[in-house]
C-alpha cells in the first residue's frame, strides 16, 4: 500500500500540495494537479493511505482549498475501498 504524508507545515500552497501527492502516490506525469484530477486518480488507485499532519497549518496556508481537499479525499474513499485517509496530529 502506498502511503502519503501531507504535512501542513510544509505545504505552503496548492502547487506544493499537488507535487507531494504526485510524488508520494506515484501519479503519472500528466497528472493535472487539481482536485478533479486528484479525485480521478484516487478512485483508480488499488490502495493508498493518506495521512494529514498539522492540519491547522494546512488550513492556514491553503484556506478554503484545504476543506475542498478533505472533501475530495472523503469522496474518493467512499468510491474506492482501497483509499484510506485520516488526520493525525
Amino acid at each position: 500500500m502506498k502511503t502519503c504524508i501531507l504535512d501542513g507545515n510544509v505545504i505552503l500552497d496548492k502547487e506544493i500540495l499537488h507535487e507531494m501527492l504526485a510524488e508520494q502516490l506515484g501519479f503519472p506525469h500528466w497528472y493535472g494537479k487539481n482536485l478533479d484530477a486528484l479525485h480521478d486518480l484516487l478512485t483508480d488507485l488499488p490502495e493508498a493511505e493518506i495521512v494529514i499532519v498539522h492540519s491547522d497549518a494546512l488550513y492556514d496556508h491553503l484556506e478554503r482549498y484545504a476543506g475542498l481537499l478533505m472533501r475530495v479525499l472523503e469522496d474518493a474513499a467512499k468510491e474506492n475501498a482501497g483509499i484510506q485517509w485520516r488526520v493525525a496530529e
